[in-house]
């Protein structure tokens, strides 16, 4: 389906994309594009005008600060899966990245696109929620930090506002904490059936469950035991959707594998 007629405009900076997004009610931000275009051929979003933000390479950045890995919103999957900053850092992001979808995605899809669409299918959402990450949101009145936890509230629904704009997305440096991701998909290149993030350290363990509800599902089982992880996530008690890949049962018990393999990768790399 083509899309209908709309609006375009190419900001050159933060600033000028933030007052693009604040001055008109329908406007909606362009990144990779991979979600939205889509979306829009769809006619299930038709926004009034696309702010494309791929002029705005401070958005494209991924450096270190202390103890701090800090990707800009910019920033494509295949830019993780190169950076020698993120392999220092949080190898597990380029792992992550490498697993979505197909080359071509890789190359336009970005970090902030993935989050932003917040597709309970995705990748990234969950494994930012157990590596306790922080999103910088910015608009006209300032900037904001939000915590991973706090940052998708609902399906396609995240706490970036009407006018304001992902800049950056923070991650604690590795340190002495293990990671790992597990992941059951349609095919080779497919949509998620269940996923699951997990982060070990010397005093807890996160793990976070994705394609069970509209937002990652959060447990910190008392040890990274198999018992201890199988019990979090059957007293979790979750409820996950059914559709023509899996049952709401099947889906259940694939979370559950899911958490286990996670945590058993994190484990071997601790």
């Amino acid at each position: 389906m083509l899309l209908r007629e709309v609006e375009y405009a190419r900001p050159s900076s933060v600033e000028e994309a933030i007052e693009l997004l604040a001055g008109h009610e329908g406007a909606r931000a362009l990144a990779g594009g991979q979600t939205i275009v889509n979306v829009m051929k769809a006619r299930a979003a038709s926004p009034d005008v696309l702010v494309d933000l791929n002029r705005l390479e401070e958005l494209r950045s991924i450096s270190v600060s202390g103890e701090t890995l800090r990707l800009g919103a910019m920033a494509t999957y295949t830019k993780i899966m190169a950076s020698s900053e993120v392999e220092v850092s949080r190898p597990i992001l380029a792992e992550v990245s490498a697993q979505i979808a197909d080359v071509q995605v890789r190359n336009r899809g970005t970090i902030g696109g993935n989050i932003c669409s917040n597709d309970p299918t995705n990748h990234l959402p969950p494994l930012l929620v157990a590596l306790d990450a922080s999103m910088t949101v910015r608009g006209a009145d300032g900037e904001r930090s939000v915590s991973a936890s706090d940052f998708f509230l609902g399906v396609y629904m995240t706490a970036v506002g009407e006018g304001e704009l992902l800049t950056a997305v923070s991650v604690p440096a590795a340190a002495n904490a293990a990671d790992g991701f597990a992941s059951v998909t349609v095919g080779r290149d497919g949509t998620c059936l269940a996923n699951a993030a997990a982060c070990l350290a010397e005093d807890s363990v996160r793990i976070a469950l994705g394609c069970v509800d509209a937002v990652p599902v959060l447990l910190t089982p008392t040890s990274s035991d198999e018992s201890s992880v199988r019990r979090a996530v059957q007293e979790a008690d979750i409820d996950p959707p059914s559709d023509v890949h899996a049952s709401s049962e099947y889906r259940r018990h694939l979370a559950e594998v899911c958490a286990v393999r996670a945590v058993d990768k994190a484990s071997r790399r601790g």
